[in-house]
């Protein structure tokens, strides 16, 4: 695919026509807009591409899974759950982190049950950022960090993650690290980039933030899904790191149940005292018949340790059938997300780029510019590999046309 003259759908119409609101309206500056995934979601239904471009599966839960929430509604389970979450479920997560990271987790004063992981990510900046406070933030970076930032008076400070790799520069890190910084978000493993922080990355961020008041985020919603015999090293391994973070964990992307809206946060009592305080209003509670659905379906844990080989076979399979193509392809480290590199292709903007694969060639991506401060253009796409086989045969054959 060669330059032929910009696309007539660039970022700025894109925010233009995601214009809510009339000016005359009175609302809360927020500068905020309908998101790149609700744009190109719909543009590929539009022009009915392949959608590689939204992060969840298209094939199914484990249908015991679903068999459970079939049995807690059909039992009555229907009400409103406790505002924590229900304790079978915040029981068995304790347990779980046990036996997977060591570390011993209060279900009662530690654990709470959310409306997914962007709500308990939102409901976690909400209730320590202060006007002014700096949020230290690794680019790219998932998009709701910079948004819920800013909406509660923070301001983020961005540390680059450099392609192909995106490992972590710690010496910038220490020299982005002032007298406002209140806290640090990690996501690993990394969407939308693949990278895996390692143990070496985690005893670096333990020496950089021992004896400050600095807190931590932990964003580990792909936490099971990791590839070439590496192992997820959540922060919760690490107690010098824990006494001060929350963690977010995701329900939804380890049993294929994104709509569900299940997820989780881990933190010491005194930080969930705080996050409680306004997850009580922001929700209430989540859905009650999954929570005890999940509680059930968790005390076996081979769906979840199974799930790295199974999204590792995604993986080497969409990068096989890639393989001819004019992409260049970093295998990605862990995540359901692969970075194609377009560089030889194409002098677009990503943005331009993807939009015309979509209307044009038939696949839906996204741009990774979204993902980075002030649309910072790396000239390479995202996709999700999170698909039955024959959603990536098709997908495959039409970018090795590109």
């Amino acid at each position: 695919m060669t330059r032929h003259g910009p696309s007539d759908l660039r970022f700025d119409q894109i925010e233009k026509t995601m214009k809510q609101f009339p000016d005359s309206i009175d609302l809360k500056p927020h500068n905020l807009s309908t998101n790149i995934f609700s744009v190109m979601g719909n543009l590929a239904e539009k022009h009915g591409a392949v959608n590689l471009a939204q992060g969840y599966p298209d094939f199914e839960a484990p249908p015991e899974l679903t068999d459970r929430v079939h049995h807690y509604m059909r039992q009555g389970f229907n009400q409103y759950a406790p505002m924590p979450g229900v304790f079978p479920l915040r029981d068995t997560v304790s347990r779980k982190i046990h036996a997977l990271y060591g570390a011993r987790i209060d279900p009662d004063s530690e654990t709470t049950i959310t409306v997914g992981a962007t709500q308990a990510i939102f409901t976690a900046f909400s209730a320590i950022i202060r006007k002014g406070d700096e949020v230290i933030l690794f680019t790219p970076a998932y998009e709701s960090y910079t948004p819920n930032i800013a909406w509660n008076g923070g301001i983020p400070v961005y540390a680059k993650l450099d392609p192909p790799d995106y490992n972590v520069d710690w010496d910038h890190v220490q020299r982005l690290i002032s007298p406002r910084t209140r806290l640090i978000v990690i996501n690993s493993p990394h969407n939308p980039t693949g990278a895996v922080l390692s143990n070496e990355d985690m005893l670096r961020l333990q020496d950089l933030t021992r004896g400050t008041d600095i807190m931590i985020l932990s964003d580990e919603v792909y936490e099971h899904i990791v590839f070439d015999g590496t192992e997820h090293q959540s922060l919760l391994r690490f107690p010098d790191l824990a006494k001060r973070s929350f963690v977010v964990y995701s329900f939804g992307k380890t049993f294929h149940t994104t709509g569900w809206k299940i997820g989780c946060c881990i933190a010491p009592e005194s930080l969930t005292l705080e996050f409680r305080k306004l997850h009580q209003y922001i929700v209430y509670s989540a859905i009650t018949p999954v929570q005890y659905a999940f509680a059930d379906i968790l005390k076996d844990d081979r769906h979840y340790r199974k799930l790295g080989r199974f999204y590792q076979d995604k993986r080497d399979r969409f990068l096989g059938l890639l393989q001819n193509s004019r992409f260049h392809l970093q295998p990605a480290k862990g995540a359901f997300f692969q970075l194609l590199d377009f560089h030889d292709i194409s002098e677009e903007s990503d943005l331009d780029f993807a939009v015309r694969l979509t209307r044009e060639s038939g696949v839906a991506t996204i741009p990774v510019s979204i993902f980075n401060p002030g649309r910072r253009d790396e000239r390479a796409l995202r996709v999700c590999f999170a698909k039955h086989d024959e959603t990536l045969r098709k997908a495959a054959e039409i970018l090795c046309r590109i």
